[in-house]
């Protein structure tokens, strides 16, 4: 039953998908965000990039989002996915850009997951917080439209990363010796 909701879910999002194939900017795009993803290239050099523009705070964010990055890797390409195993698209096609086939299982997506990870830590307390969210986005989408994941792949690990960078955002926090303000019942 669940294996049969999840099924029609990944059906249902890959058609909005599919309609964009073949249109050289979108190929371009997220060919090019799918492969920035690959070993969150893309993350360090926005860590860095915030890193270089100045203060304690920008560095800070940076070094644990950069540290992040690695541990949730541990965690998700290591861990969680050797829990699954599920295989990932078989749909056989030619790619019209060149394109990186990870061997690990395809549940959930390691992309998403260091994407929406990277995206929280990298976002707080700074400005450019949507901009990190909007490349988390395309990183996440691009692994569907390069038929690397099924859409639930990457639904998971958005959740996943999400829920890393709450955890990463509580561990260490940005200030030192700031406790996370109490939630409002």
């Amino acid at each position: 039953m669940l294996r049969r909701l999840v099924g029609r879910f990944d059906e249902v999002a890959e058609g909005p998908i599919r309609a964009m194939r073949g249109n050289k900017v979108a190929d371009r795009v997220f060919y090019t965000a799918s492969e920035l993803g690959d070993f969150g290239l893309v993350w360090v050099i926005l860590a860095l990039l915030r890193a270089l523009r100045g203060g304690r705070l920008n560095e800070r964010a940076a070094v644990r989002a950069i540290a992040a990055a690695g541990i949730e890797s541990v965690l998700v390409n290591v861990a969680l996915k050797s829990l699954f195993r599920r295989t990932r698209p078989l749909v056989q096609h030619e790619h019209p850009l060149p394109l990186r086939q990870p061997l690990s299982s395809s549940f959930p997506s390691g992309h998403a997951t260091a994407a929406f990870c990277a995206a929280t830590l990298l976002a707080e307390e700074d400005s450019l917080g949507p901009a990190y969210f909007f490349a988390a986005v395309l990183v996440a989408a691009s692994r569907i439209y390069v038929r690397i994941h099924h859409a639930s792949d990457v639904v998971a690990g958005v959740v996943v990363g999400l829920v890393l960078g709450q955890v990463g955002r509580a561990l260490v926090p940005l200030r030192r010796g700031s406790k996370p303000a109490p939630r409002k019942s």
